[in-house]
């Protein structure tokens, strides 16, 4: 026998260890009901996260403090929970009839409710992947909050620095600072973040709203706080999960409820028999897609259809989306808010009612039985398939869909190429397993070229978590013989969804027609250019209509 020597990892496999290590880690912590994130039981997350370092979380493994992952994970945690000890992650269990206002945070659609001034909880209601995304940015903001008090603690007994003191004199103000107040503060907690004075003042505004401007020093401050009461005063930090959600996770509960409300809308108004087309997409590019352009030629005399699109796209349009709404009103679309718990908000298109001659789709051939569109708002990680799989079940166990095609248009990460870049995928890796899955797609590369917009076509890898994957890991997929173009959330539980529905289920036609078509939001093998560096701005709004326009060119038959 051949003795083998000197085995040696290299850092893709030991990220790929890592990620699966977190993920062993979150599930054994979640079943066991609680954890103390930087005691004993929160040890091997923090060894996992600071071993794969991923891109998103910058310098997360150095001394000092990561402004630009800071940023992005307080964007998506609500606004409070640094100063909060315990955080109770909760389902849907009725806090939305009590005195207690929800939070939501800026970049995430979830409900979070304030107990009292030592306790957050936040509700899920979008399963497993929403755990593992709360936790792995608690993870590390927990990282960081133990650098600063490395910082700032001099000693055991509670001895703290100079620049400390200061920052918490400036905190306790109850008035919004001067200019010198600001950038003496500035200058204090620059040097307990081992950060210079401009790097910390030019992100300074960007943790700020109108109301609480100087919010950076705040999140310094008490994130600071806690930590250093974990050390002087054991007062350790811990995370829970209600048994309520440890009972009811995994069993599409929500799902079911939100599939059931659009099949009930759809028998109501007589369409449950009609061709049906499913559209993953965002709640405005669909409708302005058919209706904006014709409706605002006059307003916007001699401007091309993209400009109208990215005068909608714009954050106080509200008089020009409010009139292109209520023509779609007018024209047989039906609203529909999530009340479910899903966070998915759904449209419904009757193209019966429907005059195309006022829209952009004049040439549309619907044929006889004029089609339905199903328009949902964008899923996270494994609630695709819930939402998927329970909207493809049957009415009431007997009446089947007739679902002709399901179009996912979305938003992904790019390892070739830039921001507002389009990727059209042939298959979906799932990171982790051996999943894969292969399929037809309806969209091609080449329908996109012409447009000044680079287009790129081959597998993506359905990672478990954006804020998971450093350079290492995503340049294996990319350069080895995956040759993977991209990293999304969504597409493999689409396609097994799909697949299970329409190939063994047999719940939907065999046939039905898949399109997937992503646009670039990031490209995380670029330095500057991960998404904790900032939001697409304009750049996305040309990407995203040309996809929308691609696939409802199909549905609705235009040559």
């Amino acid at each position: 026998m051949i003795e083998i020597k000197n085995i040696s990892r290299s850092r893709a496999q030991e990220s790929s260890a890592a990620i699966e290590r977190l993920y062993i880690t979150m599930r054994h912590l979640f079943n066991r009901g609680f954890y103390k994130p930087m005691g004993v039981s929160g040890d091997t997350l923090r060894e996992a996260l600071l071993a794969l370092r991923p891109e998103i979380y910058g310098n997360i493994a150095d001394e000092k403090v990561e402004l630009n992952g800071l940023l992005y994970v307080i964007e998506r945690l609500p606004i409070g929970i640094e100063e909060c000890r315990f955080i109770n992650l909760t389902s849907e269990e009725g806090y939305s009839k009590s005195h207690f206002k929800a939070i939501v945070p800026p970049k995430r659609r979830r409900n979070c409710y304030r107990i009292d001034e030592d306790q957050m909880n936040v509700v899920i209601t979008r399963g497993r992947s929403d755990i593992y995304d709360i936790l792995t940015h608690l993870t590390f903001i927990f990282i960081e909050s133990h650098k600063i008090k490395n910082r700032v603690l001099l000693d055991e007994a509670g001895e703290v620095s100079h620049d400390w003191k200061k920052l918490e004199i400036a905190v306790q103000q109850p008035k919004k600072l001067t200019q010198i107040e600001k950038e003496k503060a500035i200058s204090h907690t620059a040097n307990i973040l081992g950060r210079t004075f401009e790097e910390v003042l030019d992100i300074y505004d960007a943790f700020g709203s109108a109301t609480s401007p100087d919010r950076f020093l705040h999140v310094i401050y008490w994130l600071g706080k806690l930590a250093i009461e974990e050390i002087v005063e054991n007062n350790k930090r811990t995370i829970t999960f209600s048994p309520v959600l440890r009972e009811r996770l995994g069993h599409h509960i929500h799902g079911e409820i939100w599939a059931t409300n659009i099949k009930e809308v759809l028998k109501e108004n007589d369409l449950l028999g009609r061709p049906i087309h499913v559209i993953s997409a965002n709640m405005h590019s669909v409708m302005n897609s058919i209706f904006a352009v014709p409706a605002l030629k006059t307003k916007f005399k001699n401007q091309s259809d993209f400009f109208i699109y990215e005068e909608l796209s714009k954050s106080g349009a509200h008089e020009v989306r409010d009139l292109v709404e209520a023509i779609a009103l007018k024209q047989g679309m039906i609203s529909l808010p999530d009340t479910s718990g899903t966070n998915i908000d759904v449209q419904i298109f009757d193209t019966a009612k429907i005059d195309w001659s006022k829209t952009s789709f004049p040439k549309a051939d619907l044929g006889d039985e004029k089609p339905v569109l199903i328009v949902m708002d964008y899923a996270f990680g494994e609630q695709a398939y819930e939402t998927i799989d329970e909207l493809f079940k049957p009415y009431k166990k007997e009446t089947f869909l007739n679902a002709q095609s399901i179009s996912i248009m979305g938003k992904a990460g790019i390892l070739e190429g830039g921001k507002g870049d389009i990727m059209i995928p042939n298959a979906h890796i799932n990171e982790g397993t051996a999943d894969n899955y292969f399929f037809e797609n309806e969209l091609t590369a080449e329908m996109f070229e012409g447009n000044d917009i680079a287009v790129f076509a081959g597998p993506m890898v359905t990672v478990l978590g954006t804020s998971l994957q450093n350079r290492d890991l995503l340049k294996f997929f990319h350069e080895s013989t995956w040759r993977a173009i991209g990293l999304e959330m969504e597409g493999a539980y689409y396609q097994k969804a799909i697949q299970s529905a329409s190939r063994i289920r047999k719940s939907v036609p065999k046939d039905v027609k898949v399109r997937y078509a992503y646009y670039a939001s990031d490209n995380p093998l670029e330095t500057g250019s991960t998404l904790a560096s900032g939001g697409l701005g304009t750049t996305g709004v040309k990407p995203t209509y040309l996809i929308t326009i691609k696939i409802l060119e199909q549905i609705f038959n235009v040559k």
